[in-house]
């Protein structure tokens, strides 16, 4: 019975360090905590980027008085869930400047890893057959999610078509799966 004790010390002692690393590599990629947590975001829509340019100066060299135009909405759509449920309003608007921003109004999905914003051209699909389609085209993304709830803006870059996109995710690019998604269409 000598035997039995000799190795059941550093059999017991790599168990103890393969469960801990199990353990630690789980906790790493799913951060379960972060379904607990909520973050809320309240930014107002910009009414234009702070290097907006002003109006021309007039033959007298002063500025004429004529106001820039509002924001505009060019496209909209509701969120659906997919895999976590997600509610909502994305929309696109156009600011006085000329730039764009994706604008997510009263939205609530759930916390998790590593999420972003993405603008695709992928169709938005019920149930789980829309999951996973929104790195298999054309997407750009605009950056991390900020808060899980909550209205945000997301600056879509200069050069962006936004011809090319038909669709708003809301993608956790730890596991390539869509929370939820919204179709984009003119308002």
């Amino acid at each position: 019975m000598k035997w039995d004790r000799g190795w059941r010390r550093p059999l017991v002692g790599a168990a103890v360090v393969v469960v801990t690393a199990v353990l630690a590599a789980g906790l790493y990629l799913f951060q379960p905590w972060k379904l607990w947590q909520d973050e809320t975001v309240s930014e107002a829509l910009p009414t234009a980027s702070p290097a907006a340019p002003g109006p021309a100066p007039t033959a007298s060299g002063t500025r004429s008085p004529e106001p820039l135009p509002g924001p505009q909405t060019l496209v909209e759509g509701s969120f659906i869930s997919h895999e976590h449920d997600t509610k909502g309003t994305a929309r696109i608007v156009r600011l006085p400047d000329g730039s764009h921003v994706l604008r997510l109004e009263g939205l609530d999905t759930s916390n998790g890893p590593d999420l972003r914003v993405w603008l695709t051209d992928a169709p938005v699909k019920e149930g789980v057959a829309g999951w996973r389609v929104f790195d298999d085209g054309k997407y750009v993304s605009l950056g991390k999610l900020k808060g899980n709830r909550g209205d945000q803006n997301y600056e879509i870059p200069a050069d962006a078509n936004l011809a090319d996109y038909s669709s708003v995710a809301i993608w956790c690019d730890r596991f390539d799966v869509s929370f939820g998604a919204a179709e984009l269409a003119k308002v």
